[in-house]
């Protein structure tokens, strides 16, 4: 990651951030980007609520570059997700959710693994997430957990799924 690569402070707040960090393949770059854009929910007639940033000096940030990176900007949901190199080269598409908690904002470590961490999630599963979050019904805890227990460690969704 570039020094230079700015945090994406002019953006819808509601929106799921996404930062593109592998430009090692457009097409599969392509694949990710229409399956972020897909409508969701059960008869597919929400619309996707994502900030997109597809900005090269991201190339080949880290997770902990990103969090690194958002240290100084308290996100809403404080989660941001990163189309990796796993997001381009695997099927199904994943991207990594990436809790923007770090341990020294916890009273301890029971509360920093509750709710920090990285995990992988489809790309109706940001959008549930999203939804959840922004109106605090759940918190990443509680997605965590759910990616915890599929024997992938990936975010499906609980109830929704994506439309063609």
């Amino acid at each position: 990651m570039s020094d230079r690569a700015k945090w994406p402070a002019e953006r819808d707040k509601d929106a799921a951030l996404i930062i593109r960090t592998d430009y090692d393949d457009e097409p599969a770059w392509a694949a990710v980007r229409a399956a972020l854009m897909t409508a969701w929910g059960e008869d597919g007639d929400i619309e996707p609520l994502v900030h997109i940033v597809d900005d090269p000096e991201w190339a080949g940030t880290t997770p902990a570059e990103a969090l690194h990176a958002a240290s100084a900007h308290a996100e809403r949901h404080e989660v941001v997700h990163l189309a990796d190199r796993t997001s381009m080269r695997e099927a199904p598409v994943t991207l990594l959710a990436l809790s923007l908690l770090t341990r020294d904002r916890c009273e301890d470590d029971e509360e920093f693994e509750a709710y920090g961490g990285a995990f992988r999630v489809v790309p109706h599963g940001i959008h549930e997430m999203n939804a959840n979050l922004m109106i605090a019904a759940m918190d990443f805890g509680d997605f965590a957990e759910a990616a915890r227990s599929d024997p992938e460690g990936v975010f499906r969704g609980f109830s929704v799924s994506p439309t063609a």
